[in-house]
């Protein structure tokens, strides 16, 4: 079985691709390199890998590309954390639009006129960013208010443009959501800005490299966005991208939707102190707040119970021992100037 995977230089492919091959996939992966430049993989020369640089948007490379594959995980998009929700407030949405719609006229293609058997789009979590049930079950996205953020809002329209595709084309499709993915290998950005929080300069990318560069630089009082009550699931990189296979790949996932995440509610402050503990020990724990952005989502708490009675799939890893594989590297890439 052979799969396409665009967006494949990024943070959450290079789980899910080192999945993929685990499980004895053949993957092609599509990488234009626009957010860190080339990033070397650990699967990089493995036999049955083939990195191809190009633009998703480039609908005549991915029919060429999608030509001999069975699947396609659409992965491609600007993305990063929320300073980039302002920073590319109309570039997110137009740029993403325009690769989801490629991504999906391909897909369109290859399903009519050769051997492809599915789309599978990787959403976020963000479609939820107006929702006030919670936990958040799949398709609450359709009942509550659109996101405000263009991110958000472009995130949910990929959902409708394979519902589209499906309702059209009759091109089956599967939504995989992700939820606050952490883990290893997510740099800088070429277009990351730096911003003061407190004594230091930082890209803002996700929450806990920004932790983790701080403490690390000697900050205390630690700054933390705004009061810290904000909650999260912060989802192990392996776990989704075995998430995101597992949608790709199971017969009960077709034209469905599927939140990957673990069940484990954290607070922002829950997670700072938890850093802050396996990089100080005992030294006292103080914090002050900065002004939060204004697409801080307050609560993003999924119902996971669907992924598991449907899929068989859970997100086991629990949020200390992420830490203690990611904190290490964050420290290794400060010293190097990779973050």
């Amino acid at each position: 079985m052979k799969v396409l995977v665009t967006g494949a230089n990024g943070f959450i492919a290079g789980y899910l691709i080192e999945d993929l091959l685990a499980q004895g996939y053949t993957v092609v992966g599509l990488d234009n390199f626009s957010k860190y430049g080339r990033v070397g993989k650990s699967f990089d020369k493995n036999p049955n890998y083939k990195l191809v640089q190009g633009d998703a948007k480039d609908v005549p490379l991915l029919k060429k590309l999608l030509a001999d594959c069975d699947h396609f995980i659409a992965g491609a998009a600007m993305i990063g954390g929320i300073s980039y929700f302002h920073q590319f407030a109309y570039d997110l949405i137009a740029e993403n639009e325009r690769i989801t719609a490629g991504s999906c006229d391909a897909a369109i293609w290859a399903f009519k006129e050769a051997r492809l058997k599915k789309i599978t789009m990787v959403s976020s979590s963000m479609v939820y960013e107006s929702a006030t049930v919670f936990p958040t079950p799949e398709g609450e996205q359709l009942r509550c208010p659109p996101p405000q953020s263009t991110y958000g809002f472009q995130k949910l329209a990929t959902e409708f443009f394979v519902r589209g595709a499906w309702e059209q084309y009759q091109l089956p499709y599967s939504i995989a959501r992700p939820f606050n993915c952490v883990g290893i290998g997510e740099k800088r950005a070429l277009t990351d800005v730096e911003i003061s929080s407190g004594n230091v300069k930082l890209a803002l990318s996700h929450v806990v490299p920004d932790l983790v560069q701080k403490i690390v630089k000697g900050q205390d009082p630690l700054h933390i966005l705004g009061s810290g009550s904000q909650v999260r699931h912060y989802t192990y990189g392996g776990d989704v991208g075995r998430g995101i296979r597992v949608v790709m790949e199971h017969p009960a996932a077709k034209n469905e939707d599927f939140n990957i995440s673990t069940a484990e509610s954290t607070t922002v402050m829950q997670l700072a102190e938890a850093i802050w503990r396996k990089l100080n020990g005992s030294k006292p724990f103080r914090t002050v707040s900065d002004k939060p952005f204004e697409y801080d989502v307050q609560m993003r708490v999924p119902d996971v119970r669907k992924s598991k009675k449907v899929l068989g799939y859970e997100a086991t890893t629990t949020l200390d021992k992420t830490l203690d594989e990611v904190i290490p590297w964050i420290v290794e890439q400060v010293k190097i100037g990779g973050i």
